[in-house]
C-alpha cells in the first residue's frame, strides 16, 4: 500500500480530544547529565519487595506461524492448540518465521536513528497537551506521580484519514516511507492472528476481524536510557495493555521486558528475529475473559540503552467495546459494554496502573 502524506496539518480530520500528558523532563537527556542520585520522582521503592523468578526454564510459548497457516493439514493442529493455551494461559508469546523480518531491520535502524538525534531535533516532534502523539513521555496525568525512565516517539499509523504528520519525523530521511511499510506488515500478522483466534474461540473465522475492519493502529517506539541507580527506576510501569493485541519488537540485544505470573515477575529473553505478542484488555474483554491480558512492566540497564517497538491495534471509533454476542451465547456477560471513543477516553485520561482498566470494565456480582 502507497504512503498516504496529508502535509497541510490544518486540514487533518481531528478525532475528539481525548487529552495528552503533562511534559515532563526528557529522561535521555536527563540521563546524559553527571548525576550523583536520580531525581525521587523516578524512585520507585516498590521494586525491591517484588519477586522476580530464577529459573530460566519458564519462559512465554513460542508460536511459528507458518505452521498456523497450514494448520488444517494433518499434524499441523497442535499448532492451532499451543495458540490456544498462550492465549489463555500466558497472555504473551513468542511469534516467529512471520516474515517480516527485512522490514523489521529497517524499521529498528531508523528507530535507533531518531533517538540518536540532538535533543532540540527530536523536540520538533514532541507531543501537544492534548494528544499522547509525538515525542516525549505519555500517561503523565498528575505533577506528583511516580515518571518512567524512558522516553517514546509515538505515532498513529491507522486509519490513514488520522494521521498527523506534524508527529511523523523527517530525520531520517526514511523514516515515513519505512515506517509505513512496517506498519503495514504488521497490520497484516494482526489480522492472521485474529483468524487463529476466533477458530479457537470456537467462532466464524472472521468474526474478530469484522470488529477490527476499521482498525486504529499505533506503534510506540521505546528509548530506555541507562541508569546509574537502574534497580530504583522502572523503564516502563506495571500495566496491562489498554488495545487488542500488541506486537512488540526489540530492537537491540538490552533485556527488560517482565510479565507478572503467579503474582511474580517473569523476565522474558526475545528470540532474535521474533514477534513478541500479547493481549491487550480489549481482546480479554471480547473473548469474555477466555483470553487474559497479562500485567507487564520494563526495567532498565545500569550502562546500556534499551529500545523497543510496539504496535497497537484496537477497533474503529465506531465500535463497541464489550463480550462478542458469539462468545457469550448461553453464558454471562462479564465485561460492560461502551463505545469505543468513550474506552479511549478511559485509555488517555489514567496513568498505567496494573488491570486498572480492566477492572473497571468488569460487570460486578
Amino acid at each position: 500500500m502507497a504512503m498516504e502524506i496529508i502535509e497541510n496539518t490544518d486540514e487533518i480530520i481531528n478525532r475528539s480530544d481525548y487529552g495528552g500528558s503533562i511534559p515532563v523532563d526528557n529522561v535521555q537527556s536527563l540521563a546524559s547529565k553527571d548525576l550523583k542520585h536520580i531525581p525521587i520522582r523516578y524512585v520507585r521503592s516498590e521494586i525491591e519487595s517484588e519477586e522476580v523468578v530464577t529459573d530460566e526454564s519458564l519462559q512465554i510459548p513460542v508460536i511459528d506461524i507458518s505452521k498456523l497457516s497450514i494448520a488444517e493439514k494433518h499434524g499441523y493442529d497442535d499448532e492451532l492448540a499451543k495458540l490456544h493455551v498462550a492465549c489463555r494461559d500466558w497472555g504473551f508469546f513468542q511469534l516467529i518465521n512471520h516474515g517480516v523480518y527485512e522490514h523489521m531491520d529497517e524499521m529498528k535502524k531508523v528507530t535507533k536513528e531518531f533517538f540518536k538525534l540532538p535533543l532540540e531535533e527530536k523536540m520538533k516532534y514532541a507531543h501537544t497537551p492534548s494528544t499522547i502523539e509525538g515525542y516525549g513521555q505519555a500517561f503523565v496525568v498528575s505533577e506528583d506521580q511516580k515518571l518512567d525512565w524512558g522516553d517514546m516517539l509515538y505515532l498513529i499509523h491507522l486509519p490513514v484519514d488520522q494521521r498527523n504528520m506534524r508527529f511523523w519525523p523527517r530525520n531520517p530521511t526514511s523514516f515515513r516511507t519505512i515506517f509505513d511499510e512496517y506498519s503495514n506488515e504488521l497490520n497484516g500478522v494482526s489480522k492472521k492472528l485474529f483468524k487463529f483466534m476466533s477458530i479457537n474461540l470456537g467462532i466464524e473465522p472472521d468474526a474478530i476481524c469484522k470488529l477490527y475492519e476499521n482498525c486504529i493502529q499505533s506503534i510506540r517506539m521505546n528509548y530506555y536510557p541507562p541508569c546509574l541507580e537502574a534497580d530504583k527506576v522502572l523503564g516502563l510501569a506495571p500495566h496491562s495493555d489498554a488495545t487488542g493485541l500488541t506486537l512488540l519488537v526489540q530492537v537491540n540485544e538490552v533485556q527488560g521486558l517482565q510479565i507478572k505470573k503467579n503474582s511474580k515477575w517473569v523476565p522474558i529473553r526475545p528470540i532474535p528475529g521474533s514477534i513478541i505478542v500479547n493481549i491487550g484488555d480489549i481482546m480479554e474483554i471480547t473473548s469474555n475473559g477466555e483470553y487474559r491480558s497479562i500485567e507487564h512492566r520494563v526495567l532498565v540497564d545500569l550502562e546500556k540503552e534499551r529500545l523497543s517497538i510496539a504496535a497497537f491495534h484496537s477497533p474503529g471509533l465506531e465500535a463497541m467495546i464489550g463480550p462478542l454476542a458469539e462468545v457469550v451465547k448461553e453464558k454471562t456477560a462479564k465485561y460492560k459494554t461502551i463505545g469505543a471513543e468513550d474506552y479511549t477516553r478511559l485509555i488517555v485520561s489514567s496513568k498505567l496502573d496494573g488491570k486498572s482498566l480492566i477492572e473497571h470494565m468488569k460487570i460486578k456480582e
